[in-house]
């Protein structure tokens, strides 16, 4: 294992930056599964997965907007929860041709989340 980054992280980390962070952690928590606490003092750290988001507020850098893609068990059900929870829809659960099947949301914070479960014998 590398020395120069944490153990439990990957060499790459999204870090968000929202007006609110505390609304952003949970609306992370709740739509996505993802495990975590609000920092206020520090950046927030959530997981999602095997991945890990790092969620900041506004402060010495502006606020920021990000296109991500995530992957979960059950699209369809993260999609209808994220909208359930304040989420804006931008592409309904569709059957990909390489074998996912996606949905895409804007979240309350303006980040764009294409959510999204690999099923390649369902379009094959």
């Amino acid at each position: 294992m590398p020395h120069w980054k944490p153990e439990d992280r990957h060499s790459i980390t999204p870090r968000l930056v929202a007006r609110d962070p505390a609304g952003l952690v949970q609306f992370l928590t709740d739509a996505f599964g993802a495990s975590g606490e609000f920092e206020d003092e520090m950046p927030s750290h959530v997981r999602i997965g095997d991945s890990m988001v790092m969620i900041s507020g506004a402060g010495p850098r502006d606020v920021t907007s990000s296109f991500l893609y995530l992957y979960l068990e059950d699209a369809d059900e993260a999609y209808e929860r994220a909208l359930r929870l304040g989420a804006k829809s931008i592409e309904e659960p569709t059957d990909m041709p390489y074998g996912d099947r996606r949905a895409m949301i804007e979240d309350p914070a303006g980040n764009v989340w294409q959510i999204a479960t690999h099923r390649p014998s369902a379009n094959r």
